[in-house]
């Protein structure tokens, strides 16, 4: 199905979504407690730092995540992969709440930001026609990490210090992936395409679209709605798992075993949803994306049993393997991948806040009293607004052609 260059890239983007998991708010959520008792702060202090450092790493990202148009890809990933180690190690270092600041704000641009903004971007430029099952299999990545890291990690925690397994973690990646980045993507440069029949050329008339052009398209306002419902609910889930364990009364491994059932879902959403773009394009699935995630958040309002957490991570996890591919490969689709760097810098980034804006919301809901089947509620009245938008355009979601 690929050529060789083919899987070095999607390879590539394999490994690099899975060492974004270092900054993702499911793997960081595992050392809220760890974090939170070393420097006694409260749940809701540590939510707000999160917020916004997590807000601060997504307006940098804007302007940094563009520089992947413009330079040699393997010199960009050389300094992803430096900034992600130095970040590691820094992470290893928190001793107050000012260090607890800049490590997040550096693991969250490093990691979730930047290393998902390196991957996905390479992935969309280089495909074409296989684009949705080059994304899908990159997202694997993560998904794999999402599997085995949330009980590995529980499990280490009883047996070594947080602060040692980060400094290993930054010994790792710092060895790993420039070697690994070496071998699979040394030749690759900005003008490398996927071979294509010239029955496809269709697809390289669309029309290029400069990131100052899409920001004055309102159908990209309204995609982002629906985008950024899943990043800011799950980052919600993640960070205070420990108050939805609490609330459920589900015990101590219930969350963490239903990250497996979430990964699961997330790996076989991802493999289905890669043919399926292909085969019927992103912009047709786009529709379908956020209603295992409305069905989780309902899942939660009525439903108290411990097996609810397998269903409620379950329903997320088929989202998140929607919205892994749907969220590179639809704005490729509609806008062309000249400027997909720019473009995707800007989505990247707004991913980014939209997490911070969850860890803040849930955080104050949390302070405020609200119970969980309150928050779920405002996360059904979000969900249900942006998909009522996006029905209403679903037609008018085609791309222009030169």
């Amino acid at each position: 199905m690929f050529k060789s260059l083919s899987l070095k890239v999607i390879l590539f983007g394999f490994i690099f979504t899975f060492f974004s998991s270092f900054g993702q708010s499911f793997f960081l959520g595992l050392f809220n407690s760890s974090i939170r008792d070393a420097l006694s702060i409260t749940q809701g202090q540590f939510g707000s730092i999160y917020a916004t450092a997590t807000l601060l790493s997504s307006f940098l990202l804007i302007w940094v995540g563009k520089k992947i148009d413009d330079v040699n890809i393997f010199k960009f990933v050389f300094f992803v992969t430096l900034l992600l180690s130095f970040s590691c190690f820094l992470f290893s270092k928190i001793s107050s709440i000012i260090f607890l600041f800049f490590a997040i704000f550096l693991m969250r641009f490093s990691g979730q930001g930047m290393m998902s903004h390196t991957a996905t971007t390479t992935i969309s430029r280089y495909f074409t026609k296989s684009r949705g099952k080059a994304l899908s299999t990159c997202w694997f990545g993560l998904s794999t990490a999402e599997f085995f890291l949330p009980v590995l990690i529980v499990y280490l925690l009883t047996i070594t210090t947080w602060q040692n397994m980060w400094i290993s973690i930054s010994l790792l990646v710092l060895i790993f992936l420039p070697i690994t980045s070496f071998i699979l993507i040394k030749n690759l440069n900005l003008n490398s395409r996927e071979e294509i029949n010239k029955d496809d050329f269709k697809d390289r008339d669309i029309k290029q679209w400069k990131r100052t052009e899409v920001l004055k398209d309102y159908r990209f306002y309204i995609i982002c709605l629906n985008m950024l419902a899943m990043p800011w609910i799950a980052t919600g889930v993640f960070v205070y798992q420990s108050f939805i364990t609490e609330s459920k009364d589900w015990g101590n491994y219930i969350i963490a075993q239903s990250f497996m059932v979430y990964s699961v879902l997330s790996v076989i959403t991802l493999l289905i949803s890669g043919f399926l773009i292909d085969k019927f394009t992103s912009r047709k699935l786009l529709i379908f994306m956020n209603i295992p995630l409305l069905f989780a958040s309902l899942v939660l309002i009525f439903f108290e049993s411990a097996t609810t957490g397998f269903v409620f991570l379950g329903l997320i996890g088929v989202s998140n393997g929607f919205a892994n591919v749907l969220g590179s490969s639809t704005w490729a689709e509609i806008y062309g991948v000249k400027h997909i760097g720019s473009i995707k810098a800007l989505t990247t980034a707004l991913m980014v806040f939209s997490t911070a804006f969850g860890t803040a919301l849930f955080g104050i809901l949390i302070d405020k009293g609200f119970s969980l089947e309150q928050i779920a509620l405002v996360s059904v009245i979000y969900i249900s607004f942006s998909l009522i938008l996006l029905f209403l355009i679903r037609n008018k979601l085609n791309p222009q052609y030169t």
